[in-house]
């Protein structure tokens, strides 16, 4: 009989392989993966892993195994855990992944279409030339880098990468230096939004891991004092190595067609405020709700409007009326469709990755392994945390990927561990380890490469090693925060 951690190593190994050998679409890795560890999981495992702790102690007291008879005080859950086991692997598993469309799909969906109007009416371009002129030319890549991490938050990593990486270009035609200084400042922002601030996939999958324990709200509020942490780690070395290397701007690289759809410049822009509006709106009303609920401050409406759904419905309505201002209502149609198209394929992956994570769950790995960490409530967890996720990227590639993938196997350990610290420092930790190390294998590393002209060699040289210099940062200062500011 395989045990939880062999049945952990086998999920990871699932995954890890379909998509680096078998060349697997994520989703289909993932889906794979759940299947297996679910087929494979012995009812024993399955009964325990639905009991609390201290029920397992009475209903098991010497060994493993379900008891034929147990105390009258467990007869409820015992029940409750013994249908659980006797539940078809593939029911358990379509029922994790029909959970996780609920709690993901309406916000990946509203993200999407927020992103997607933005980009058609204009918005993305007003914040970019706001933010340049507030700089200066001498702080232009302070501009790309808050750009980068504003539109990151609701837009993809590639299309944010798309849409401003020409104005890099321009710029380094008018300076005639500084191209890799720019190119860096467009990456940390923009990859560092990806990883750590909701309602961009992974940060928000790895939250709903931790239940009550890590509010949407927390893990944008975190998001955001890590991600200015990060980034500005992130420049100071793309300074250093603008020093260090001389990258040539090589005109005959790159997409120019699809460098014009995403800019999209056929017609006056709309206003910063409406511009930055759908974006700051849903940070408002659940960051509020989550600081008030934090101070015990009971408030009805605010607590309604702070909704994570309710939040991006009405942001995403505030793009569409952005567009439909712009004097670009015939395209409202058409952003919406393409906006759920890509976010469609998102919601699949990210709903398979949450089912995964609950079939590990099953398996009764948090009590295996918490078990075996000595010490509860140390800081060990953090770094644990992290170089899983730095594993599972760097093997497979995909940094969303990692960190559902990661977060499946945390969260139940954390959740069963007398943590000193409040979670949301692990949730967090598993965004930094989603950053190490970007390589050939992963699909950003060559939009990079191809929209810049770099050699695979400069792009790794620079910008890889950036995002790591950049997440062991974060790393640090998570730990120094877990143990100064425990939020506890």
């Amino acid at each position: 009989m395989m045990g939880s951690l062999g049945l952990l190593l086998l999920g990871v190994f699932v995954v890890v392989t379909g998509i680096l050998f078998f060349r697997w679409h994520p989703f289909i890795a993932l889906t794979a993966a759940g299947l297996t560890v679910a087929a494979l999981t012995p009812s024993e495992l399955l009964y325990r892993s639905k009991l609390e702790s201290n029920q397992r102690v009475v209903a098991f007291p010497e060994a493993g195994g379900i008891p034929e008879r147990v105390p009258e005080e467990l007869a409820g859950a015992h029940a409750s855990a013994l249908v659980h086991s006797k539940k078809w692997f593939v029911s358990r598993f379509t029922e994790a992944f029909g959970k996780g469309c609920g709690d993901i799909a309406l916000i990946i969906a509203m993200a999407a279409i927020i992103g997607q109007c933005l980009l058609d009416s204009g918005g993305a371009k007003r914040i970019v030339e706001a933010l340049m002129r507030l700089f200066g030319v001498k702080g232009t890549p302070f501009a790309f880098a808050g750009s980068a991490f504003t539109l990151g938050i609701p837009v993809f990593f590639d299309t944010v990468f798309y849409l401003l990486m020409p104005l890099g270009k321009a710029m380094r035609r008018e300076t005639g230096k500084d191209y890799l200084l720019y190119i860096l400042a467009i990456v940390a922002g923009a990859t560092m939004a990806h990883s750590l601030v909701p309602p961009t996939p992974g940060p928000l999958t790895v939250a709903g891991y931790f239940g009550d324990e890590v509010t949407i709200g927390s893990m944008m509020l975190g998001g955001l004092v890590l991600g200015l942490f990060t980034v500005a780690t992130g420049i100071t070395y793309a300074y250093w190595a603008n020093r260090r290397w001389e990258i040539p701007l090589r005109e005959e690289v790159g997409d120019s067609s699809r460098i014009a759809t995403v800019i999209g410049d056929d017609g006056p822009l709309p206003s910063l405020g409406l511009s930055l509006f759908p974006i700051i709106l849903p940070l408002a009303l659940i960051g509020g709700a989550t600081v008030l609920s934090a101070k015990g401050v009971e408030v009805p409406v605010m607590k309604m409007l702070g909704d994570k759904n309710i939040a991006l419905i009405l942001s995403a309505g505030a793009a569409v009326l952005l567009l439909i201002r712009a004097k670009k209502g015939g395209r409202v149609r058409e952003a919406v469709q393409a906006a759920l198209a890509s976010g469609g394929i998102v919601i699949l992956i990210t709903a398979a990755g949450s089912a995964f994570g609950s079939v590990l769950k099953d398996t009764n790995i948090a009590e295996s392994i918490s078990s075996s960490i000595e010490g509860r409530g140390t800081l060990m967890l953090i770094p644990v945390a992290y170089l899983v996720t730095a594993l599972i990227r760097t093997a497979q590639g995909s940094a969303t990927v990692a960190m559902i993938t990661a977060g499946g196997m945390v969260a139940p350990i954390a959740m069963g561990t007398d943590l000193s610290y409040s979670a949301l420092y692990l949730a967090l930790a598993i965004g930094c380890g989603s950053k190490p190390i970007s390589w050939a294998n992963d699909s950003g590393f060559w939009v990079i490469g191809r929209m810049t002209g770099m050699t695979p060699l400069e792009t790794f040289k620079t910008v890889s090693v950036m995002m790591l210099v950049m997440s062991l940062a974060g790393l640090v200062l998570l730990l120094t925060g877990a143990m100064v500011l425990p939020l506890k």
